[in-house]
């Protein structure tokens, strides 16, 4: 899907970033891997920071977290969403440090805990928005997941642009049958409030058409034989056939099992830290 026209924040941008991100259309190291070593790279990397509690190890396990979302071209959505979450969690905690006799030393205290949580949630992005519904279903099949968990992973990603198509929809339908507000006010905030309440209630009518394309989808995925080439062992090896593991994979899980593991060794010997 490439790009003909300047970015903008817009509705439509926003549709298209979760188009890009669900169907995994940037490209990017790990999309280039076999779906099963992506989930085993996507383990080390999210078990890895429960193991200490030393600051700097933290340290560096984010940084590699940094590097692996470089590398699997996470878009500008996902990666806003992930910066205002991780802030706002940190600016919660100080301030909750705060209310209840806290100071700047809490802060300090809780930065173990967002360096966690950072390493984690970068390393969950780098996986997941790397792998389409198909390669992830895939994957889950061959580690012996639940066969509903499977269909459930595939379902959920086909039903997000159809849901985001269908609200834009009704969004649309609701602005050009209200008619703009006289006064715009102080900063605009009328226009604000007007097009809050536009894109509260246009959910009702999503939930009506929710039904529908649920329906139309299962079937989908039924005409081509999902449950019973899940469940039936013949079925499912043809289905897996196709799933190698390349050179590449090797490299890139072992390369980061030794860089985690090298963490590890000199994350304690950062002079401040640890």
């Amino acid at each position: 899907m490439a790009r003909r026209t300047h970015d903008v924040l817009s509705v439509d941008w926003i549709r298209l970033e979760l188009l890009r991100t669900a169907y995994s259309t940037r490209g990017g190291l790990f999309a280039r891997m076999d779906p099963r070593i992506v989930l085993a790279w996507y383990l080390v990397m999210a078990i890895a920071p429960w193991l200490t509690h030393d600051t700097g190890v933290l340290l560096l396990l984010f940084a590699i977290g940094v590097a692996a979302v470089a590398l699997a071209r996470v878009g500008p959505l996902v990666l806003g969403l992930f910066l205002i979450g991780l802030l706002g969690n940190v600016v919660g905690l100080f301030v909750a440090a705060l209310l209840f006799g806290g100071n700047l030393d809490t802060l300090l205290a809780l930065a173990e805990l967002n360096l966690k949580l950072g390493a984690v949630s970068m390393a969950s992005m780098a996986a997941f928005v790397s792998l389409d519904p198909e390669k992830l279903s895939d994957a889950l099949l061959w580690f012996r997941a639940p066969e509903l968990l499977a269909f459930g992973v595939s379902y959920g990603y086909r039903m997000l642009p159809i849901l985001v198509d269908e609200y834009v929809t009704v969004f649309e339908g609701q602005r050009l049958r209200h008619a703009p507000v006289q006064r715009r006010g102080l900063l605009g905030w009328r226009v604000v409030w007007q097009w809050s309440v536009l894109a509260v209630t246009a959910f009702y009518p999503i939930m009506l058409n929710t039904a529908k394309n649920v329906r139309t989808t299962v079937e989908a995925l039924e005409t081509r034989g999902f449950t019973y080439g899940a469940s039936n062992p013949a079925g499912r090896t043809l289905r897996l056939a196709y799933l190698r593991v390349s050179a590449l994979d090797a490299a890139v899980l072992a390369a980061t099992a030794a860089i985690v593991v090298l963490a590890f060794a000199l994350g304690g010997r950062i002079p401040g830290l640890g």
